[in-house]
């Protein structure tokens, strides 16, 4: 489970990543990362990386969304420290994401997020 402190949950939230935000395509999903300032600067307390997720119907059925649902939020839990803190992340399924597996999945998503951050694959 992804702790709430780490959740996008309003729509204002997943629009600024998406539109203020850079994005890596892949095969099988889209990455979103918009990066906040440097709270340090301001002198504000930094807030955690945030990640949401959007799994349409054209990944396939109820159970099929929930499960792409549940692969991505474990996979990115696991990434959350590498994330500048107050990023926000949306990662948006495609269709092909419901018929891929674990694996498949976290290449995608650690290819396009070290396209995002700048890093060496």
């Amino acid at each position: 489970m992804l702790p709430t402190e780490h959740r996008l949950r309003r729509r204002e939230d997943f629009a600024t990543a998406v539109r203020r935000g850079r994005k890596a395509g892949r095969p099988l999903l889209v990455v979103h990362l918009f990066r906040r300032p440097d709270p340090h600067e301001a002198g504000e307390v930094p807030s955690p990386a945030r990640a949401g997720f959007v799994v349409s119907k054209a990944v396939g059925g109820a159970v099929v969304r929930n499960l792409v649902k549940r692969r991505l939020r474990h996979l990115i839990r696991d990434r959350l420290a590498s994330l500048p803190a107050g990023s926000l992340v949306v990662v948006r399924a495609l269709p092909g994401a419901g018929t891929a597996g674990h694996e498949e999945l976290a290449r995608d998503l650690d290819t396009a997020l070290q396209r995002l951050l700048g890093r060496a694959p």
